[in-house]
């Protein structure tokens, strides 16, 4: 069971989602605008976070961007926008993934349960993908160790400082997800930082360097961060 926010203004959709996720064994909050969501979050954070992109007050992807300036909880967002510019804004903003309306409640479904799965899988490497694991992250020749806090590219170990280390092993974690810099100080510097958020460019940079090739897959969100993408 996991506690699903579905933010959707049309109220009886919303209410069909509920009762969808209630039956099959969900806690469901509601919200029915942009900030009563954010609202919701900051209360009590939820497990997934079912979006609808053309909200009142703030729309769909201003609160994803917020949501991802400090939760990593999946997000799939609800649209009618359906070209292909609007799908990868919302991709690029942090949403995990897309579904166009009109869509069918079991599919709406699948999703959620697929989502979730991943949300699973992510705890058994820690909280946040940031302790340690017991399973390795591969894409292609990089090779991330929670267990052993190693890092190695086509077999061969990299030396990399420890925040650099940090860096690499939440991008593999989550691969086509957002960060902003703010929420990378805050889960990987807290307090101890020097400086403003150059901080975040200057030790992805390095990063970047030590990777190689590899390192061209940390792509910048421009108005955002960074994002891996393998």
């Amino acid at each position: 069971m996991a506690l699903v926010l579905v933010v959707e203004d049309e109220v009886d959709l919303n209410n069909l989602i509920r009762d969808q996720l209630h039956a099959a064994g969900h806690e469901v909050e509601q919200a029915f605008d942009g900030r009563g969501a954010l609202a919701k979050v900051e209360k009590e954070a939820p497990d997934l976070v079912i979006l609808d992109w053309m909200l009142p007050d703030l729309d769909g992807l201003a609160v994803c961007r917020r949501l991802r300036e400090n939760h990593l909880m999946p997000i799939i967002m609800l649209t009618a926008r359906t070209d292909e510019i609007d799908r990868v804004l919302g991709l690029e903003v942090g949403a995990d993934d897309y579904v166009p309306k009109p869509f069918s409640m079991r599919e709406l479904l699948a999703r959620t349960r697929a989502a979730l799965r991943r949300v699973a899988l992510d705890s058994q490497r820690g909280e946040g993908g940031l302790a340690a694991g017991p399973a390795p992250i591969t894409h292609g020749p990089l090779r991330v160790d929670p267990g052993s806090h190693e890092v190695s590219l086509e077999g061969q170990p990299l030396a990399l400082t420890p925040k650099e280390y940090e860096l690499i092993l939440l991008f593999a974690s989550y691969p086509g997800r957002a960060f902003s810099r703010d929420f990378l100080l805050e889960r990987l510097w807290t307090d101890d930082y020097e400086g403003l958020d150059r901080t975040v460019d200057t030790h992805v940079r390095r990063l970047r360097r030590k990777l190689g090739h590899v390192g061209e897959q940390i792509v910048t969100v421009w108005g955002v961060g960074y994002r891996f993408v393998p």
